[in-house]
């Protein structure tokens, strides 16, 4: 099932998410319905916060992405990056690596807004797959960038937070607009409907 994403400006984006305690029979749904709202949206990752649950969970598949390579090993194995997508992350813990690199990122909850952003270069996950098995990546290039983005969003992070002022003042009044249709939304949006999160 298709979800809907939030826009910069809906306050849960802000709020960082819950452990996931249990991975059960519910959170494996959430998982996929959040691997087909990312599909469906061209997206490579999507974090849980962005479909209004505060859990510690991310969706993302970079199989698509052709132009800006990655590396991955899983368990201390290497894996095709494309052959392994889409990744499920539960309470993912990341370990950055020295190096940094820009590179330029967008944002499903910031249509149509990109910034180019100084992430690190490589970086090793601890995270638990969909049947609570302990998992550790380690990634480069376009996956440890995208990894990186979906983390900051389950601790209520934004990519614009990690731009340079210059260049979030070059789309402020972007991020204005934004904000102020996501409030307008909320206003006309029912009640009921305002406090379901799926």
């Amino acid at each position: 099932m298709r979800l809907s994403i939030l826009q910069y400006g809906d306050a849960i984006l802000r709020a960082k998410g819950k452990h996931v305690e249990k991975i059960d029979d519910r959170i494996r749904e959430l998982a996929r319905d959040m691997i087909e709202t990312m599909h469906a949206a061209s997206g490579v990752g999507l974090a849980a916060p962005q479909i209004g649950e505060s859990l510690q969970l991310t969706v993302l598949d970079v199989s698509q992405v052709e132009d800006r390579p990655s590396t991955m090993k899983l368990n201390g194995k290497d894996v095709d990056p494309q052959t392994a997508m889409p990744l499920v992350l539960i309470n993912p813990h990341i370990d950055l690596g020295g190096e940094t690199e820009m590179g330029t990122e967008g944002c499903l909850s910031f249509p149509e807004i990109t910034g180019e952003i100084d992430r690190a270069k490589s970086i090793i996950v601890h995270a638990q797959n969909l049947d609570g098995e302990p998992i550790e990546l380690e990634t480069t290039g376009f996956l440890a960038r995208a990894i990186q983005h979906e983390v900051d969003h389950l601790k209520g992070i934004l990519f614009i937070d990690r731009m340079s002022s210059a260049a979030k003042t070059s789309l402020s009044s972007k991020l204005k607009r934004l904000q102020k249709e996501t409030q307008r939304g909320e206003k006309h949006r029912p009640k009921a409907v305002a406090e379901t999160t799926l």
